[in-house]
């Protein structure tokens, strides 16, 4: 992966739903709201070191998820495939347009939805 936010704020949308409410809340004001450990531990009541552990805990779950199911990984391995196999499609399909064959641009068209679709899975998860 790349930098540590961008990590972190992958691990949580792709798995941040298996965590506890609260697990979930603290990551995500750490990770993606910038808020100190104290501030989070000051507004919650807790300590700083509650705080920490909670974190802890929640980044150890969601690296464990990615490590074993690894759909960060895939996703990132489709995401540029999906847009070189776009980019070849609307390339036949210009160059269908010299000498058009129906079939070739039925083909590519059919290549071009089938992407779209895939793009649109990737987005839900």
């Amino acid at each position: 992966m790349k930098d540590d936010a961008l990590e972190m704020a992958l691990l949580l949308d792709f798995y941040g739903e298996v965590l506890t409410e609260k697990q979930f809340e603290f990551f995500d004001l750490y990770h993606n709201q910038d808020l100190s450990l104290g501030e989070i531990a000051e507004n919650e009541g807790i300590t700083r070191q509650g705080v920490r552990d909670v974190i802890q805990r929640a980044t150890a779950t969601l690296r464990e998820l990615e490590d074993k199911l690894g759909l960060i990984a895939l996703h990132e391995r489709l995401t540029p495939a999906l847009t070189r196999i776009g980019a070849a499609a609307d390339a036949i399909l210009n160059a269908n347009l010299e000498h058009f064959n129906h079939d070739v641009a039925f083909h590519a068209e059919s290549i071009l939805k089938q992407i779209e679709a895939l793009k649109q899975y990737q987005e839900q998860d």
